[in-house]
């Protein structure tokens, strides 16, 4: 045996015993053997699985390991090389991350609230949506995915179950909007931890597909070649939101601040859990570091403040205690908001860090986010100060704005371009007639009712200043806008009016997540146990041929009488019982006393007697 074969075989050995290569396509006589994998396959010293792949038998590689079930490098857990670093280094990363997060959220709510996308005649959300995503926010796939699945969990968009059912934000997007960052991050954070759902199966790679393809019992469960569609029931895992605590928790077990390398978790998890096998136990890990990356619960490798503070498990506290105290440890790692911008020369306002929430809004206003981060930059251009005229806001409004608001001098091209803008706006009114147009300047209304608008929009003079049309009023604004010509829609009192769309709203539902699940208390765990107990108690012990209940008739006299007879001897009786589900179960009881129809044992235990099917005496 050469030595490349032996070094092959030893790896085998030492695990996995599988192994991938393309010399396993073809059997390959051992004279005509060139390669160690073809060699050991001539000689039975492997096992082709299929035309990539090999295993090593497993008599051979208890014989490799000198008689051993395992290497003896497998006994010993591995070691997890933390790294250390500063914890508010670590918190004010992830808060940064996390301020990016909320910034996508609410894109994809304003987005989805003005144009709904379908949902799937199989249930979820199309690949062309997912698509519209990346490119409309500028994200990979997996966030994409990854947010849509989070605005659902939390209740913040919904089916509309119509015929064409469409996903559109409930009136819990109103309310979350409203919040302050550290609570709509809370809320994102909790729907994660508790989702049972794992969004990496419908962006992971190949080992992601294959698994998504066949559920956890093997089953094929969908076309092993495609993955799930986001949304869809095939995502759905009950046993998710483990995982993730599973992950956090053992980086939470860290020094604070100290993070690890991906690979080096994935490997020090599956030592720790070797029955749950499979590659989806390894991608479990790599998506959940990925997803806690991104909303902020885990940066550098390693756990945040706000992570360790929702995963504390407390008996005395609520779901709600543990999401303040998350939303408290991120508020202070978030930065303060600030209250100015930098106007610059070519039109550009540079926010340098998070605004205040009304200064967030007059910006929004007025100018277009052209890229974000730590410091958003924003341009004013025509169009966005007419948005702003539109929405009511006046030309000296928006002037006082950027001169209380910004740390530079305003500089002379912003000022005539607003004044520009505003000399021009209006000059046009409209009103519902079902809407009317007038106009001081019977010259501009004349080149109106002269042009092509006036027949596309059915206008018609009234007066020399005042012309009407069938169409609802929004409708006209937005004609006479495509023609060239920048009216604006007014109220009763004669006040710009804004007639932009608010987007569709439904009626919030209960969350698909109601709260983060929590560890069984020591108590729940006492009470499992005990009933395991006492059915091994009720299986083992040795009873007499006793009564069972009349079918059908609800005569229970006879098991009245036996149990009455067991509390006045002391003695301990079988009963079978039948749940509120349905489940039959035995129990082994000492009765105490009978009344009101409830049989009392000596532990406070407690049976309504029309549940109990059949009692026997238990022989001494």
């Amino acid at each position: 045996m050469t030595d490349e074969e032996r070094t092959l075989l030893d790896t085998l050995a030492a695990g996995p015993p599988v192994g991938t290569s393309r010399d396993a396509a073809t059997d390959v006589p051992l004279a005509d053997a060139t390669t160690p994998v073809q060699r050991l396959l001539a000689r039975g010293l492997l096992m082709r699985r299929d035309a990539t792949t090999v295993e090593l038998p497993r008599q051979l590689g208890v014989h490799l390991r000198g008689g051993r079930a395992f290497a003896a490098s497998m006994l010993s857990p591995p070691t997890l090389d933390a790294r250390e670093h500063a914890e508010a280094t670590v918190d004010q990363t992830a808060a940064g991350e996390a301020m990016s997060l909320l910034r996508h959220v609410g894109d994809l709510l304003e987005s989805w609230g003005q144009v709904p996308p379908p949902v799937l005649k199989a249930g979820g959300l199309g690949v062309r949506e997912i698509r519209r995503m990346m490119r409309e926010f500028d994200v990979e796939e997996p966030r994409a995915v990854l947010l849509a699945e989070l605005v659902v969990g939390a209740g913040l968009v919904a089916d509309s179950n119509e015929e064409d059912s469409v996903w559109v934000p409930t009136t819990l997007t109103d309310t979350w909007l409203a919040a302050p960052p550290s609570a709509q991050w809370a809320l994102l954070a909790d729907t994660w931890l508790a989702l049972p759902r794992l969004p990496g199966l419908a962006y992971g790679t190949a080992s992601g597909r294959s698994a998504g393809g066949r559920t956890a019992g093997g089953a094929a469960s969908g076309s092993a070649d495609k993955p799930p569609t986001p949304l869809s029931e095939r995502l759905r895992r009950p046993l998710a939101p483990e995982g993730r605590r599973r992950v956090l928790r053992a980086l939470a077990e860290l020094p604070p601040g100290a993070g690890v390398e991906a690979e080096n978790l994935v490997g020090y998890l599956a030592w720790q859990a070797p029955r749950r096998g499979g590659r989806l136990r390894d991608d479990l890990v790599r998506w959940t570091l990925s997803e806690a990356t991104a909303l902020g619960l885990v940066a550098l490798g390693a756990a945040t403040t706000a992570a360790r503070a929702l995963l504390v498990d407390s008996e005395t506290e609520s779901d709600d205690d543990h999401r303040s105290r998350a939303a408290d440890a991120m508020a202070d790692a978030m930065p303060d908001p600030v209250d100015h911008v930098l106007v610059q020369a070519d039109l550009t306002v540079v926010a340098p860090g998070p605004l205040e929430p009304g200064l967030a809004a007059e910006v929004n206003a007025v100018a277009d986010a052209e890229s974000t981060g730590h410091a958003t930059v924003y341009r004013v251009s025509e169009a966005s100060v007419r948005r702003a005229l539109d929405s009511g806001r006046t030309a000296a409004e928006l002037h006082e704005l950027f001169a209380a608001r910004s740390a530079t001098p305003v500089p002379q091209s912003l000022t005539y371009l607003i004044d520009d803008v505003a000399r021009r706006h209006g000059r046009l009114r409209g009103g519902a007639c079902a809407s009317f147009l007038r106009c001081d300047d019977e010259a501009l209304l004349a080149e109106v009712l002269a042009g092509p608008a006036a027949a596309e929009l059915g206008l018609r003079a009234i007066a020399p200043t005042v012309v009407v049309s069938d169409l609802p009023l929004g409708d006209v604004m937005t004609g006479l806008r495509e023609h060239g010509f920048t009216p604006a829609a007014e109220g009763p009192d004669g006040r710009v009016i804004d007639l932009r769309q608010r987007g569709r709203r439904i009626p919030a539902r209960n969350r698909a997540v109601a709260g983060s699940p929590r560890a069984n208390s020591t108590r729940q765990v006492a009470g499992v146990v005990e009933r395991i107990k006492a059915g091994d108690r009720a299986a083992a012990s040795r009873h007499g041929a006793g009564v069972r209940n009349a079918a059908g008739t609800g005569d229970t006299s006879a098991t009245l009488a036996l149990l009455s007879e067991a509390a006045r001897g002391g003695r301990q009786v079988w009963i079978g019982l039948v749940d509120t589900h349905g489940t039959a179960t035995q129990r082994v009881v000492t009765p105490v006393r009978l009344s009101g129809g409830v049989l009392e044992g000596s532990s406070a235990e407690r049976y309504p007697l029309h549940r109990i099917t059949s009692a026997a005496l238990v022989d001494d």
